[in-house]
């Protein structure tokens, strides 16, 4: 778990949480909704405490303005200005709900898709 209720959901699959390596991918980062970690649903199999604090925060995001289309870098709480090539392979910067994340976990792509249509 990131900063900003983001969940680092490693590559691969595992027995347990004990068997993912320190070392570990991160297949991707997925922003969601406080409660939907609060509500007892979701059971936490494991953490792995940060570094430090400059660790905690989950790597830059693009943000997609939905009227003009154009993307900016979302780090840290900010939202900073940049070109198209520097945000076109980020993970969108947004919080999803417990369904959302398991269609993209299975596979299901249209989120995505619908979201990373060309910026500029």
């Amino acid at each position: 778990m990131f900063k900003e209720y983001t969940l680092g959901i490693y590559t691969g699959f595992y027995d347990s949480f004990e068997e993912v390596p320190e070392n570990a991918a991160y297949y991707r980062f997925i922003g969601v909704y406080k409660d939907v970690l609060q509500d007892g649903a979701w059971i936490i199999v494991g953490n792995r405490p940060f570094k430090n604090e400059q660790e905690a925060w989950p790597p830059p995001m693009c943000v997609v303005d939905a009227i003009t289309r154009k993307g900016s870098l979302y780090y840290k709480g900010e939202i900073i200005p940049c070109t198209y090539d520097e945000c076109k392979d980020l993970e969108i910067a947004a919080a999803w709900d417990r369904q959302h994340v398991i269609d993209m976990l299975m596979g299901n792509t249209m989120i995505d898709e619908n979201l990373s249509k060309p910026i500029e």
